[in-house]
């Protein structure tokens, strides 16, 4: 006969409600978890989406996504006849707001060259940009839909193609556009601001400008070696792909990654607690109970066998539900929820030594039980 099998059928409700609350919380701490990778995830998409192995930005920067960073169109031919690599782009990017449908939409736009690197990695829906003007693609969350018609800037743009998963370090989703509209939407003035800056003699500054250009390497060439031919120029910076990542993830969203980090160790915690005194709690309540068996004789391994299958079965069934929970609704989450197999494995784990450890204390308070107790009521 198993006690703990019997007990939990004696007292099924109220276990099943301990489990589903249980389930709640580390259904809370998980969350937590997707976000925080879904945060480092989003901070690197944009970066990672170009495939490339070098960055060239404006002289000490570190843009174009840590700093603002500005240089002129034509370096991408420069860069591209130095030894090693095999195809550049240019490539601009830039938050914008839209209106549409009577909503406002706050957009990423990514200005690229359809035929050399810095586009999206994929179309999922439709096709990729094939006109050389006010042709777009959009990733899902923007919630455009094929043949939707959007303004941006003073150019209506229609939205033949639909990526997923490409959004920025905030969130935005990424709407991909031809280099000359986005250089267009980025660095001209609106006619009243031309009219003054004419006014002052400052006339009409160049549009071909872009934050950066991006290289693709041939396959036996160095990224440091490359890097090291542009920096010589003196004019400009060069970051490897791996440098960018680096700065991406310890500055842009450092703050934000550590303090998530933070709050889910204290929900880590908290659940620890939250286990120990449940499993506590339940022993107490038990004590009547635990001195009958020792009273009719039970050996102490049994009473240990009963408390620690329950505070296991506790952990085990209130995970389940957790992972079952996230599961569910992850993808209606605001932002990107990234859990991957070995965070929950970890978890699952960490969950499993906390009921362990937690039913220490139901088992010392079961140990110093007095049998005389079943007697005096």
């Amino acid at each position: 006969m198993n006690l703990a099998y019997r007990d939990i059928r004696h007292n099924r409700g109220r276990f099943l409600l301990t489990c589903v609350g249980l389930g709640l919380l580390l259904g809370v701490v998980m969350a937590m978890i997707g976000i925080y990778r879904g945060l480092v995830v989003d901070a690197l998409t944009i970066a990672r989406a170009p495939a490339v192995d070098l960055w060239v930005v404006e002289a000490n920067t570190r843009g174009p996504f840590a700093e603002a960073s500005r240089i002129p169109g034509d370096i991408r031919e420069a860069v591209a006849r130095i030894s090693g690599v095999a195809a550049a782009g240019s490539i601009t990017y830039q938050t914008v707001e839209a209106q549409h449908r009577s909503a406002k939409l706050r957009l990423y736009v990514i200005g690229y060259e359809p035929t050399r690197p810095g586009g999206p990695p994929e179309i999922a829906q439709g096709r990729g940009i094939a006109r050389s003007h006010y042709e777009a693609v959009a990733d899902r969350t923007a919630g455009l839909e094929i043949g939707d018609r959007i303004e941006l800037g003073r150019s209506t743009f229609t939205v033949v193609g639909l990526t997923q998963h490409q959004v920025n370090s905030g969130g935005d989703p990424a709407v991909y556009i031809t280099l000359p509209d986005a250089q267009k939407l980025q660095f001209d003035l609106a006619p009243a601001a031309l009219r003054i800056q004419q006014a002052r003699g400052a006339g009409a500054a160049s549009r071909d400008s872009v934050n950066a250009v991006v290289a693709r390497l041939q396959p036996n060439a160095s990224a440091e070696a490359v890097a090291d031919t542009i920096w010589r120029w003196k004019h400009l910076s060069a970051i490897t792909q791996e440098g960018q990542e680096a700065i991406l993830s310890r500055s842009l969203v450092d703050r934000a990654r550590r303090q998530i980090g933070l709050f889910t160790s204290l929900l880590l915690i908290v659940s620890a607690v939250i286990i120990a005194l449940i499993i506590y709690t339940m022993t107490m309540e038990k004590i009547k109970q635990i001195a009958t068996l020792k009273l009719i004789g039970s050996s102490d391994r049994t009473i240990i066998g009963m408390i620690v299958q329950q505070a296991l079965a506790l952990g085990l069934i209130g995970f389940a539900i957790g992972v079952a929970l996230i599961l569910g609704i992850k993808d209606y989450f605001p932002r990107r929820v990234v859990l991957e197999p070995d965070n929950v494995a970890i978890l699952g784990l960490i969950v499993f030594a906390v009921c362990l450890l937690s039913s220490g204390l139901g088992v010392r308070a079961a140990l110093k039980v007095d049998p005389a107790t079943a007697i005096g009521g």
